[in-house]
């Protein structure tokens, strides 16, 4: 589909701030890759919660024209002056730079080198597009933050969305004892993930059911982190992906139990994409994948996803949406060949 000879893509684009129906598909320059870049030929472009926020608000990167995603599987075009990591051919996957480093969601993207890894054999490229961004977010709260390791007793809420069910993968990975909310239609999926233990949380409040935690991993935001403070033991740990919901009360209620508080932006991390990519090497890390469309089909795949993210209690508990409007776990992929 690319224009090669005339050095032009196709691309999606926003003119104004709005719904779905903002994107649409534009011809753009390649970009070309800048000292320590390489040019990826993107095959496959996740599609997560914040795409949307930016399409509709602007809040992160400033105001439209821009084209979104974050997350790239692809093989290598070209490379920039000094790159020696990677030669064109070789097929790597990772996250562009949050948030400046947008424009996943296009034909080529370019990106700092070492912000992609290879990408492992195991993987197609799909399901290695639905890692970087949800992946690096689970890793840096639970390893690098929460420092999770063999038998932690780990809480992971909404544990069935884009963050939480790799979060339960990772957590056990590392061989912590994992329980898991989720909503009643999504316990066995969660359960399939490998989780201790789970709780429909619309049946059971979980502060009367889980207690002595080490780690909780909150996604939801909320009233949550406040009421996760009942359920850790002192010296445990809260971070949550939505840090916003970490306000003074619940810092200083943490603080009186001895209960450490961390909010978590991510952030893109070669480091810790070596670490996902040996995880999904091994089979141990197996991202959901509920929906693809192609570049083209940008617009229902963005409602799609609005719909997921703003579905019932957990504001990021990501799935896809069929026909009947209900959501299976999983992340929504855009394609491009």
């Amino acid at each position: 589909m690319t224009d090669t000879e005339n050095g032009t893509m196709k691309a999606v684009s926003q003119d104004e701030l709005g719904g779905p129906e903002v994107l649409k598909i534009i011809t753009a320059p390649t970009p070309e890759p800048g000292v320590s870049e390489i040019l990826i030929r993107v095959h496959a472009a996740g599609v997560n919660p914040i795409d949307g926020a930016q399409r509709q608000t602007g809040a992160f990167v400033g105001e439209p024209p821009f084209v979104l995603g974050w997350d790239v599987s692809g093989t290598v075009e070209a490379v920039g002056p000094g790159v020696t990591l990677y030669k064109p051919g070789d097929k790597v996957f990772g996250l562009l730079p949050f948030p400046g480093g947008h424009g996943a969601y296009a034909e080529y993207a370019v990106g700092p080198t070492r912000v992609f890894v290879r990408k492992p054999d195991r993987l197609d490229h799909v399901h290695a597009a639905a890692i970087p961004m949800v992946g690096l977010t689970a890793w840096q709260a639970l390893i690098d933050t929460a420092g999770v390791r063999e038998g932690s007793r780990v809480l992971i809420d909404a544990a069935s969305g884009g963050i939480g069910h790799l979060a339960v993968q990772i957590a056990k990975a590392r061989g912590a004892y994992v329980t898991a909310l989720a909503s009643a239609a999504k316990l066995d999926f969660v359960r399939s993930l490998g989780a201790d233990e789970v709780i429909d949380y619309n049946a059971t409040d979980f502060t009367k059911a889980v207690s002595d935690q080490d780690v909780v991993l909150d996604i939801v935001g909320g009233d949550y982190p406040a009421r996760a403070l009942d359920v850790l033991k002192p010296g445990g740990i809260l971070v949550s992906t939505q840090p916003s919901s970490l306000d003074e009360a619940v810092v200083k209620a943490a603080a009186e139990r001895d209960i450490r508080v961390a909010g978590v932006i991510v952030e893109a991390d070669e480091i810790g994409m070596s670490a996902l990519a040996d995880l999904a090497a091994s089979g141990e890390l197996v991202p959901a994948i509920a929906a693809t469309f192609p570049l083209e089909e940008a617009a229902t795949a963005s409602a799609m996803a609005d719909v997921a993210a703003t579905d019932g209690l957990f504001p990021l508990e990501q799935g896809g949406a069929g026909q009947s409007g209900k959501h299976g776990p999983g992340k929504i992929v855009l394609t491009m060949v």
